[in-house]
Parts: C-alpha cells; sequence; structure tokens
C-alpha cells in the first residue's frame, strides 16, 4: 500500500517533504486497519469481511474506523491494492536476481514467486484471483497498475528474449485468426514489443496457464495427496510454458 492509499491526496513538492505526525498517525492506522482486514480474510474470506469487526481488533469504535476506510468496498480495494503490491515486490525481486541475459531462468524465477507467495498468502491470493466478491467492483484506476505488475515483468522478460533473438516461433504453429491478429497487434503497438503477433499470444498462454497451475494447487484442485512432488510438478509446467512462449529451459535447477 502507498502512501498516497494511506492519506489525503498532496501535491508533488508535498509528497517529497516529511510527514507531519498527524500524517504519519493517520499512514499507520490505515496501515494497522489493513493488516487486521488481511487477518480477517484469511480467517472469515471475503464475503464476510467486516469493518466493524476491524474496528473492534483496533481498539475503537466503529465511526472511528471509518474516518480513515469510508466502507467495506473501500477496505477490499486497500486489501487488494496491498496484495497485489506485495505480490509485483516479491516477482521483481526474484527476477531481479538473476542475470539479465538468461530470460529462460528469468521465467522460472518469475513463476515461481508467484507460486511461493500464493502458498504462503492463499487468503490474498484467492481475493486477487479467485472468486469475485458479492457487491464488489473493484475500482479499475485504482487497481489497474499493481495488477498488472506480473504480467508487465512477464512481458518484459519475453521482449528482452526477442531482441536478443533468443525467443522462436515453435514450428508447427496455428495460424492466426485475422480477428485475433488484429487484438494481438494492438497490444504489441501499446507496449512497443519486439515479440511477433504469435509468440504474444502464445505468451498470453503462457500466463494463463501460470495462474492456473498455481490455482489448482491453492485450491487443492488436484485432490488430496494425488502428487507427492508438487513443486516438481509446478517446476515441469513451467518448463513446458517456457517452450510454449518460445523460450528453452530447463525445468530442474
Amino acid at each position: 500500500m502507498t502512501e498516497a492509499d494511506a492519506t489525503p491526496d498532496t501535491t508533488h513538492a508535498d509528497a517529497s517533504r516529511p510527514l507531519t505526525p498527524r500524517q504519519r498517525a493517520r499512514t499507520q492506522t490505515v496501515a494497522d486497519i489493513v493488516r487486521l482486514g488481511r487477518q480477517h480474510l484469511a480467517t472469515h474470506g471475503a464475503a464476510a469481511l467486516s469493518l466493524r469487526a476491524v474496528a473492534r481488533d483496533l481498539g475503537v469504535v466503529s465511526s472511528a474506523v471509518y474516518r480513515y476506510v469510508e466502507s467495506r468496498d473501500e477496505l477490499l480495494t486497500l486489501l487488494l491494492i496491498d496484495a497485489f503490491g506485495e505480490l509485483g515486490d516479491e516477482v521483481d525481486a526474484a527476477v531481479a536476481g538473476v542475470p539479465d541475459g538468461d530470460h529462460g531462468a528469468r521465467f522460472l524465477a518469475l513463476g515461481r514467486a508467484v507460486r511461493a507467495w500464493a502458498l504462503r498468502e492463499p487468503a490474498s491470493y484467492a481475493l486477487l484471483f479467485g472468486s469475485p466478491v458479492p457487491g464488489y467492483n473493484a475500482p479499475a484506476e485504482r487497481t489497474t497498475g499493481p495488477g498488472t505488475r506480473v504480467i508487465v515483468s512477464l512481458i518484459g522478460i519475453l521482449d528482452a528474449a526477442s531482441r536478443g533473438g533468443h525467443l522462436a516461433v515453435p514450428a508447427g504453429s496455428p495460424r492466426l485468426p485475422p480477428a485475433l491478429g488484429a487484438d494481438l497487434a494492438a497490444i504489441r503497438e501499446e507496449f512497443a514489443l519486439a515479440v511477433p503477433e504469435e509468440l504474444v499470444a502464445r505468451g498470453v498462454l503462457a500466463w494463463s496457464s501460470l495462474f492456473g497451475a498455481v490455482s489448482f494447487e491453492v485450491f487443492n484442485q488436484y485432490g488430496p495427496d494425488t502428487f507427492k512432488a508438487p513443486a516438481e510438478l509446478f517446476d515441469h509446467h513451467l518448463a513446458v510454458l517456457a517452450g510454449v512462449a518460445g523460450l528453452a529451459v530447463q525445468s530442474s535447477g
């Protein structure tokens, strides 16, 4: 969660100055509300999230909490931003830990970071990628940026590989329908990508399949005891998806 989400809007000049004691207190209170909100999310689920219950655990009357977070929907938005930011930070750190030119290893690092965070924070992962919360619509202007950090990182890996001549369309790829080709061309233009349309489509498949594999594990869709080595299964899936996207990697290591 950023300072902008926790405090009233300020000018750019004001943002560069130290926070006042009142601003620091407000920032800390909102951070405490988000922390307790995450605890309630893990215990009760998103649909049962209650600002009154959060206020009770914070040790204040509910009317006091509403001065900082105006509604349950606002709390859900703050939890989304917080979780997307934490996931994005961990993915960025994992990718940055791999040399720039090792595109396949960067892809593996990205996927493993998503899985590790999801398994550690299943309630937050469910809020981001599970069933929609009844009656809640996330404000796109506040959540789209944080929510697209992982795909932007993935796009960066594939584009760098393409510019370096390390990304290739596998033999036997099906031809793109014209309407889909137009959509993919628009994506290439929006992000100024060197990746050809066919590999953009394959990158989308790698992206959606990565989160599908993570969701199956987090939500126990494989069933109990089906796989005794889930990490190895996931690494194998990542290696296959890297090949789908046009990268060459090994599943181990």
